[in-house]
């Protein structure tokens, strides 16, 4: 084990979290298949690989500190682009059926050859945009928790995001900086979708100190028939 991948499983341990050596395994081939695809193709901008365990797989795996994935059974990540948080939580939480919507065909191919590689099951990989796959019943109000990280401001992610969501599920949006106007904007949208803020989490990614926030997200009632609006209307017109 070198110096990154000890420092990886040390913090991770702190918070509970102990890998196996096949899951390291694992997290070690995501990182050279993910650089190596990044050279054909545009996956992510950080390709150094202490900071894709720290910025990528840590913080991916940071949603496990604020909920408890062993009593998640059902996980979607919606514009997951190169697979996080989702294929990190994946990897270290293996009972998760998991499944992710990403409107590109290249990073749905790519996250197939990631699956193929580390011999993933229960991953199901959707190509679509995730208002037409949302009023799919197979994925309408089916979900324990979603999660999108860095995807778009809070008012237009509940839309795309919380018809996922089963009654009494979580939706948990993965932030950088203060969500706090993001929060207050997004009420009526999370009053038309049948959701309640339960909390927002705050901590430091280690060794950069950046700030990170998660915002969580209650669903109380089924998902409103009009709801979500045809692909592109919620962007031009978010639910303010």
């Amino acid at each position: 084990m070198d110096q990154i991948t000890e420092k990886f499983t040390t913090l991770l341990k702190e918070q509970g979290i102990q890998l196996t050596e096949i899951q390291l395994a694992q997290f070690e081939l995501y990182y050279q298949e993910l650089v190596s695809w990044n050279e054909k193709m545009n996956l992510t901008g950080i390709t150094e690989r202490a900071q894709v365990y720290m910025k990528h797989f840590y913080d991916s795996l940071s949603l496990s500190f604020y909920l408890n994935m062993q009593e998640v059974q059902s996980l979607a990540d919606i514009g997951s682009g190169a697979g996080f948080p989702g294929i990190p939580l994946k990897i270290a939480f293996p009972h998760l059926k998991l499944s992710i919507v990403d409107s590109l065909a290249k990073r749905i191919s790519f996250l197939q050859h990631i699956c193929d590689s580390l011999k993933l099951s229960d991953v199901e990989l959707i190509h679509g945009r995730a208002e037409d796959i949302a009023r799919q019943p197979a994925h309408r109000d089916a979900y324990d928790v979603v999660t999108a990280r860095a995807v778009a401001r809070l008012a237009l992610l509940n839309e795309f995001c919380l018809p996922f969501v089963r009654q009494g599920g979580m939706f948990a949006a993965m932030k950088g900086s203060d969500p706090v106007e993001e929060v207050a904007e997004s009420r009526k949208s999370l009053k038309e979708l049948r959701a309640t803020l339960n909390k927002v989490e705050a901590f430091r990614l280690p060794v950069e100190e950046s700030d990170r926030h998660i915002v969580l997200i209650h669903k109380s009632g089924a998902t409103p028939a009009k709801y979500p609006r045809k692909a592109g209307i919620p962007a031009k017109s978010p639910i303010l």
